[in-house]
């Protein structure tokens, strides 16, 4: 397995993963918020962050994106679900770019979970998500912020 820097060059595949992990765990969301959200993605989110790639095999299977000391985005294809490269970006995130917090959709359980069993704690909650809509965050820190 390989985490590297991602480049303009690899959206249209991050897209991908991105649309993948979204129809998997995001059932909450409507169509209109999937569209809307996949348009944003490239040109208003992906260059606000630090984005990495994690490739095995020289195949991507997932990726992150990280602004300060906030997990931003972790997506990993569908296909490539609970075999560990979540929880490797996590890592990754954690020990190499300092990330010390999450916000993560409360309808999504399956994230809520995977970072509570990493080591994050809910400290707050929104009731809409930063582009206003509909969609309750909870927000994560890391429980020893020693780490």
């Amino acid at each position: 397995m390989n985490i590297r820097k991602a480049y303009k060059e690899d959206y249209a595949e991050l897209m991908k993963i991105w649309e993948s992990a979204v129809k998997a765990t995001h059932d909450f969301l409507s169509n209109d918020d999937f569209e809307y959200y996949k348009q944003q993605l490239p040109v208003a989110y992906f260059p606000q962050v630090a984005l990495f790639v994690l490739e095995d095999e020289n195949v991507t299977k997932g990726f992150l994106g990280v602004a300060e000391n906030s997990l931003e985005m972790l997506f990993i294809d569908d296909q490539d679900r609970g075999k560990g490269y979540g929880k490797k970006l996590a890592r990754f995130a954690i020990d190499e770019l300092h990330v010390r917090k999450v916000d993560v959709n409360e309808q999504n359980k399956q994230a809520t979970g995977f970072y509570e069993k990493i080591g994050f704690v809910k400290v707050g909650r929104s009731a809409l998500d930063a582009e206003g809509k509909n969609y309750p965050l909870l927000h994560f820190e890391l429980a020893d912020q020693t780490k």
